[in-house]
C-alpha cells in the first residue's frame, strides 16, 4: 500500500510512502479502497491553506515522526472492502473527500440511504461538508458516465455556485462589472458560466495570462477577456467587484490601483498563483473577504434546507459540467507514482487549462 505526501511548509517537495496493508478494523468502522480521484490547482490551495483552514488534519500521514509531511485531500471515488458498520455493505461505492492513498479507514455516523459522515475523532472539528460522503447505491439517477466530471468539476463548481450566489445576494456589491482574476481556472469558468446565464448579472471580464487568452476567448463566456499586461483596457470608471482566484499579491495590487475608488469589493478565493501569495494581501477589510465555500454552504443549508440546497446546486453543476464537455480533455494516469511525475507541473501551473487529471489506483 502507498500514499502521496507533500512537505507542509514546502509544497513542491513530495514523496510516495509505502504503508502497511490494513486488514483489521474496529467495530463501527469501514475500510475503503480508493479507486480514482482528480488532481487540480485547487488541491494546491488546500495545501497552501492547510494550517489556516485545517486541511492537514483530514488524513494524518504515515512515517511522519518529524511532523513535516502532510496529505493533500482529493475528491474521488472509493469502494468499501471491509465493513463493521451496520447497513454499509462490502462493495458499496462512495464519492467524497479522500487521501491520495490506496486505503482509508472511516467511522460512519449519521448514515442515511443517500449519505454518511465520517465521524473519526480527528475530523470532528473540521468543516462538515468535507466529512460527508455520497452513497452511490442510494443516489437517485446516479450515472457513472459523469464520474470524471464529478471528480474534476463538481468540487470546483460548487464554489462557483456559492460565489455567484454571494454576489447576487449582495446586489453585486454595487458593481456594474465583475473582474475574475485567473479566468482560465475551472472554478473561474464555473462562475463565468453562471454569470453568462444570469440576465441580471453585471458585465464579466476574464483576466488571464497571454498564453491562456486564446483558450478563454474560445470558451466564450466572459463579455471581455484581458491579459495581465492589458489591465489598462479594463474600464476604471465603472464600479467593479473583483473575484480573485489567483492569490497573486502583485496582480491584485496592480488591478486595485488601476480601479482606484471604483473598486467596490474584492472576494479572495483561490491560489492558482500560490507562489505569489502574500498572507498580508489576503487579510480581510470592510471591502474584501477571504471566501470559504464550506461556510457559505452551511449558511445556505440553514436558509434553504439540505434538500433545497442540493436541488439548486446539483442542477447547476450538472448543466455546467455538460457545457465543459465541449472543451475538457481528461488525462488519466495510473498510480501514485504517475501523480508524483506530474505534481511539479500542477504546482507550476503548467497543466493546460483545458486538461483535467484523473489518477486511477
Amino acid at each position: 500500500m502507498s500514499e502521496f505526501q507533500v512537505k507542509q511548509q514546502h509544497l513542491t517537495s513530495h514523496r510516495v510512502v509505502e504503508t502497511p496493508h490494513i486488514d483489521g478494523i474496529e467495530e463501527g468502522q469501514i475500510l475503503l479502497k480508493v479507486e480514482s480521484f482528480s488532481f487540480t490547482a485547487n488541491n494546491i490551495t488546500y495545501g497552501m491553506m492547510g494550517d489556516k483552514l485545517g486541511y492537514w488534519q483530514f488524513f494524518p500521514p504515515a512515517e511522519n515522526e518529524d511532523k513535516q509531511w502532510g496529505i493533500i485531500p482529493v475528491w474521488g471515488f472509493a469502494q468499501v472492502t471491509h465493513s463493521k458498520s451496520n447497513g454499509i455493505e462490502v462493495g458499496e461505492r462512495l464519492f467524497g473527500y479522500f487521501p491520495p492513498a490506496e486505503q482509508v479507514v472511516m467511522t460512519p455516523k449519521n448514515v442515511s440511504p443517500q449519505r454518511l459522515v465520517d465521524g473519526s475523532a480527528h475530523r470532528a472539528m473540521l468543516p462538515p461538508g468535507y466529512n460527508s460522503y455520497s452513497r452511490l447505491s442510494g443516489e437517485k439517477g446516479y450515472n457513472p458516465e459523469f464520474d470524471k466530471e464529478r471528480m474534476l468539476l463538481f468540487p470546483l463548481h460548487i464554489t462557483s455556485f456559492c460565489l455567484w450566489d454571494r454576489l447576487q445576494d449582495n446586489n453585486w456589491f454595487g458593481a456594474t462589472q465583475v473582474v475574475v482574476i485567473s479566468a482560465s481556472s475551472k472554478t473561474s469558468l464555473g462562475l463565468g458560466y453562471a454569470l453568462h446565464a444570469d440576465n441580471s448579472a453585471p458585465q464579466s471580464i476574464g483576466l488571464t495570462s497571454s498564453s491562456n487568452m486564446p483558450f478563454v476567448q474560445k470558451v466564450g463566456i466572459y463579455d471581455q477577456v484581458v491579459n495581465y499586461n492589458q489591465m489598462s483596457d479594463i474600464d476604471a470608471s465603472k464600479p467593479t467587484v473583483i473575484v480573485d482566484m489567483s492569490g497573486s499579491a502583485d496582480i491584485l495590487t496592480k488591478l486595485a490601483t488601476h480601479l482606484g475608488d471604483n473598486l467596490t469589493y474584492c472576494i479572495n478565493v483561490g491560489l492558482t498563483h500560490w507562489d505569489e501569495f502574500s498572507a498580508d494581501s489576503a487579510t480581510e477589510s470592510d471591502r474584501s473577504e477571504f471566501f470559504f465555500a464550506p461556510g457559505h454552504i452551511q449558511k445556505r443549508m440553514k436558509d434553504w434546507g439540505p434538500q433545497g440546497f442540493e436541488q439548486r446546486t446539483t442542477g447547476f453543476m450538472a448543466q455546467t459540467a455538460m457545457k465543459c464537455r465541449s472543451w475538457l480533455e481528461v488525462q488519466e494516469l495510473n498510480g501514485l507514482e504517475a501523480l508524483s511525475q506530474v505534481y511539479g507541473q500542477v504546482c507550476a501551473g503548467k497543466i493546460p487549462p483545458d486538461q483535467g487529471l484523473i489518477i486511477k489506483l
